[in-house]
This record gives structure tokens, C-alpha cells and sequence, in this order.
């Protein structure tokens, strides 16, 4: 857009540019889809710093030939176009890779230059579309480790650092998963008022047959997640006006390392009807849904090995309504999953051959209500009751309050907690070890949760019967989309080895239903699931076996006594 900068056409930026100022802050991530303005913020960033706090810089593109080009298309039209910023511009004294300015210099090079990586000290370091940049060789170190070296001799340095992601294990998304603080940028509804983040898959659009991905796209709109209003195109300035970034993950009280993560659907310059047109247009094909996924979605992009989705899920209802057990269920175990503010829970049915359905499921607010619907019996078709014989609790969260728990029901409830590795078993015993804690001594049910998100994902695609992995009917698509928020993908371990791991689709899925499945199918585990089709086998004794004559011989010619030698 032409003009000078304008805050009110992108006031997502603000928050990000205002970081920069932030004394505390030491380095700023911003995770991006493309064209959101990443770019404009660095420029801006560079601006403030040659006008107010001048002191060396570098800029880092992923290579040399866009870091001339961003100098004679980006940064010299800057310092041009601005009055304050060309009385301080060299201009003669300047290079096309090295910038002079009064008390300062800027330094553009690309990350495929690493001689120039490793000069001078600096202040300032920019770093744009890391994700493109080289990967570290058996000869050179990791460009972005070369560039902060630089800045070690300042106290006060400012690294920022952004890009569109790639690969879950790319530059970006592990500076992001490192950082001290995450924030997402949260906008209130325009019917209820409600702070709100965009997600994609609040975008609507119509699916009757014979129309068009054209016709489809055209229709697309937002639907808020909070009070069900459409939300559409013309919506969005007055949204994005008053929206404020929020922190969703923090791990320090004052935060070093900030990331900011925004995708497309904040954009102004992008309708909801390209986004849909777009996805329509790449679903099918795996090259251009990584594009979309990246480019679009800004997320990473992963090599699914396995992966399940809501579809499968919905397609295993039985014709059991909620709360009834089948015939064939042997046993109920239960999973629960404790969260800050709730608790996720799930029921499931056990029978022969592993074959289970959930029955009931929910989220509850106390452990009373915990305990209220564990109590209770469960109506079989036959009208027999049954109860859960075993739950596992995940105690990795408010770890006091659930060993206080299950120490007050240990007759139907444990502790479990994930392995942070690969178990040689689905499952071990170990024990609390809290002095001073009324479970001290009690059973600890360490788990491999990889072991049985392998297993529900393996019997989720066996159709309806024995051996499945089957839901009630009417299951609600929350539920669904929770299971199978994960999938398995391929990533890179030490030294290099390539190993297959369970993570979430998207960085803010939920997958609080799913880790109560692996409890509970964990519970069955412990109770002998496995060899429940043996419990009913008669085994009539055998039969001694007769025995057997011993066939006749003629040793007549053998002396009767003495040596026959």
C-alpha cells in the first residue's frame, strides 16, 4: 500500500513492535503465514533503531542474492522515503551489503555466507524467513548460532526472528516450542463480544453435491466458536482494531524469549473465500496442502506415518445409545485427564479380543464429580448393571490433589503418569514416592502412551465388530476431533536417527479425550484385557495315554550270564 505506515491497517503488528522496546525482551519470534506483515515489522523495527538507539546491525536473509535485493527494493526506498532516516544515511559512504548511517552500520548478508556471519560483533540481529536458511554441514555451524554468537558482547542485545514454518523441526516452530512466553492474538465477536482466536476450522462453507469448489468458496464464512455467529469479510477491521495478543503458554515470570504466533485468517488483504478456494484447490494434492498448511495455516508441515481423523471416529458408532453397555462387555475401565481449570473423562466397554466402546464421556469441574459418575452403575442391553473396575488419573498435572484422591478411592482408582520415553512394555508399576502424602507407597502406573495411541489408531480403522474400537451413537463431534488430534510422524533423534513419534496436528489442538482413552485402554490392560476370550474356554482333561506293549524280542542268542565276549 502506498502512504506512509499505518498502524490501523495492521494493528496485529503493534504488539510485536512495541515488544521491541521491551527491556526484558532479548528475543522476539514471530511464527507467519506469508504476507502478513513479518517483514514490515523487521523494517519498521530497523527504522526505530537507526533513529532512536543506534548501534551495529545486522540483517540475515537466507542468501546473499535476497539480501540485495531486499537492500534495492526494501530498505534504500525506506531510507529514502523518510525525512529522519536520510539525514542520517550515508548514501555515498554505503555499499549494497553494508549500510552507514551517523553513530551505527547496518550490516545484509545471507545465511549461505558464513565468513560474513562470523566478523564483527553486533547489537541488533534480524534474522527473516529462517526457515530457508541452510542447515548447519560436518564444516560449518548452524548459520542462526553463527549470527547470535555475534551478539554476546552486548547486554542489552535485541535478536529478532521470523519466519513462515516449514518442517516441525525447522528453524522457526523450535524457536517457538523454546521460548519463554507464547502468545496468540485473540479478537472479540462482533455479535457476542467474546475475545476469540481465528481458527481454520471455524471457516465454513457449503458441500451440496454438484456445486463447484468456485460456488463453495464463494459462500465460505466464519463461524464464532463462542455464540455461533456468522462472521464475514467486512467484520474483520473492527475485529482485528480491538484485538489484543494473549499469552497461551508461558514458562518464565519474566519472559527472555517471546514468540507471537498469527496464520492468514487475521490477514485484511485476505478474504475468507480465498482461504476456502485455496484449501479446495490443495486438498487432494500433498504438495500443495503442505503449501496451504505452511503458507496459509502457519503450521509445520509433518511426514504422517499414521494419522487418524474425526470421519473415522463418527463412522464407529454403534446403534447403542450413551450410557448402555453391550452384551459382550466383560469389564469398564475409565481415564481421566486433569487440566488446570476441568477434568476430561472417558468410559469405555471391554470384551474379547480387545474389542471396546466408549460409552460415556465428558468434562467435569471437581473430583467430586470425578467420583460421582465413577460410582455409578451402567445398564447392559440385558439390564444387568455394571461398574468401572479400574481407572488411571493423570497425575502430571495438580499432582498433590490427584494422590489425594486415589488414595480415597484406591479400590477403583491409580495414578498413572506418561513416560517421557520409549518403554520396553506397554505399561509398568512403579510406586509415590511423596513423604507425607496419604498415597505414599501407593501404585504408580507408569505408561507408554506411544503403545497405545498406536493401538487405538490400529483398531479404530478395523470396521464395527470384534476387535474394534467402536464410540456410542450420537457421539459428539468434539470428542471425535479430540481423539485424533495427534498423529504419527517421522522426526529426527540423536545423531541423526530418524524416529516415529505421536504429536498434535496443530500446535493448539486439544487432545485431552484421547490421552483419557490411552488411560482407559491402559486400566484394561492391567485387568487382563488380552486374554479375556480364555476366561469361558472348557478344557475337558485329557485322557492318560495308554500304555503302550513293549514289542517282543529274541535274545536267545545272547549268554544267559558271564561276559559274552
Amino acid at each position: 500500500m502506498p502512504g506512509p505506515w499505518r498502524n490501523s491497517k495492521t494493528p496485529y503488528l503493534v504488539g510485536i513492535m512495541d515488544e521491541f522496546r521491551n527491556y526484558d525482551t532479548e528475543e522476539i519470534v514471530f511464527v507467519k503465514s506469508t504476507q502478513i506483515g513479518g517483514t514490515e515489522a523487521l523494517l519498521n523495527m530497523l527504522g526505530f533503531v537507526i533513529q532512536q538507539d543506534p548501534a551495529p546491525t545486522m540483517i540475515v536473509y537466507p542468501s546473499d542474492q535476497l539480501g540485495e535485493r531486499a537492500s534495492d527494493y526494501r530498505l534504500k526506498p525506506m531510507f529514502r522515503a523518510s525525512k529522519v532516516l536520510k539525514e542520517r544515511w550515508w548514501e555515498n559512504a554505503s555499499s549494497k551489503l553494508e549500510q552507514q548511517f551517523d553513530g551505527m552500520h547496518i550490516s545484509i548478508t545471507g545465511a549461505n555466507s558464513p565468513a560474513d556471519l562470523a566478523s564483527q560483533p553486533i547489537r541488533f540481529l534480524f534474522l527473516d524467513e529462517v526457515d530457508k536458511f541452510p542447515g548447519a554441514s560436518k564444516k560449518e555451524a548452524d548459520p542462526i548460532k553463527l549470527a547470535r554468537e555475534r551478539t554476546k558482547t552486548y547486554h542489552n542485545r535485541k535478536i529478532y526472528m521470523t519466519s513462515t514454518p516449514t518442517l516441525r523441526t525447522g528453524h522457526i516452530w523450535k524457536a517457538m516450542e523454546d521460548a519463554d512466553a507464547v502468545k496468540h492474538y485473540f479478537v472479540p465477536c462482533p455479535h457476542c463480544g467474546e475475545l476469540i482466536e481465528l481458527k481454520w476450522n471455524q471457516v465454513r462453507f457449503p458441500d451440496k453435491e454438484g456445486m463447484s469448489y468456485a460456488e463453495r468458496a464463494d459462500l465460505a464464512c466464519y463461524v464464532c466458536q463462542s455464540c455461533g455467529g456468522v462472521i464475514r469479510d467486512q467484520d474483520k477491521p473492527e475485529m482485528l482494531r480491538y484485538g489484543e495478543w494473549r499469552t497461551v503458554e508461558q514458562k518464565a515470570e519474566t519472559p527472555r524469549k517471546v514468540a507471537y504466533w498469527i496464520n492468514v485468517l487475521y490477514s485484511p488483504f485476505v478474504r475468507f473465500s480465498e482461504m476456502a478456494a485455496e484449501f479446495l484447490s490443495s486438498k487432494a494434492d500433498p504438495e500443495k496442502l503442505q503449501n496451504f498448511v505452511n503458507s496459509w495455516l502457519a503450521e509445520p508441515w509433518e511426514d504422517t506415518k499414521l494419522k487418524t481423523s474425526a470421519d473415522l471416529v463418527m463412522d464407529r458408532q454403534t446403534d447403542l445409545p450413551e450410557f448402555t453397555v453391550p452384551n459382550w462387555a466383560k469389564l469398564l475401565t475409565a481415564g481421566v485427564d486433569v487440566q488446570e481449570s476441568s477434568l476430561y473423562w472417558t468410559i469405555r466397554a471391554w470384551g474379547d479380543y480387545i474389542t471396546s466402546q466408549n460409552i460415556a464421556h465428558g468434562q467435569a469441574y471437581s473430583f467430586r464429580e470425578i467420583e460421582s459418575v465413577m460410582n455409578l452403575s451402567y445398564k447392559r442391553e440385558d439390564g444387568s448393571d455394571m461398574v468401572v473396575q479400574l481407572a488411571l488419573i493423570d497425575s502430571g498435572d495438580n499432582t498433590d490433589a490427584v494422590y489425594d484422591f486415589t488414595a480415597s478411592n484406591s479400590d477403583w482408582a491409580l495414578p498413572s503418569k506418561g513416560s517421557s520415553h520409549p518403554m520396553m512394555t506397554h505399561y509398568k508399576v512403579s510406586t509415590v514416592n511423596r513423604p507425607g502424602s496419604r498415597a505414599q507407597g501407593q501404585q504408580l502406573i507408569m505408561i507408554d502412551t506411544g503403545k497405545y495411541k498406536d493401538m487405538i489408531a490400529g483398531r479404530m480403522k478395523k470396521e464395527n465388530g470384534t476387535g474394534s474400537w467402536m464410540v456410542y451413537q450420537g457421539c459428539d463431534l468434539e470428542y471425535a476431533e479430540q481423539v485424533t488430534a495427534e498423529h504419527k510422524v517421522n522426526e529426527k533423534g540423536a545423531g541423526g536417527r530418524v524416529v516415529q513419534v505421536w504429536r498434535q496436528k496443530t500446535s493448539h489442538a486439544d487432545n485431552h479425550y484421547l490421552d483419557c482413552e490411552v488411560y482407559a485402554m491402559c486400566a484394561a490392560d492391567i485387568l487382563g484385557v488380552r486374554s479375556l476370550h480364555l476366561q469361558e474356554v472348557n478344557v475337558e482333561p485329557r485322557e492318560a495315554a495308554p500304555k503302550q506293549k513293549t514289542a517282543a524280542t529274541d535274545d536267545s542268542w545272547l549268554p544267559s550270564g558271564g561276559s559274552w565276549l
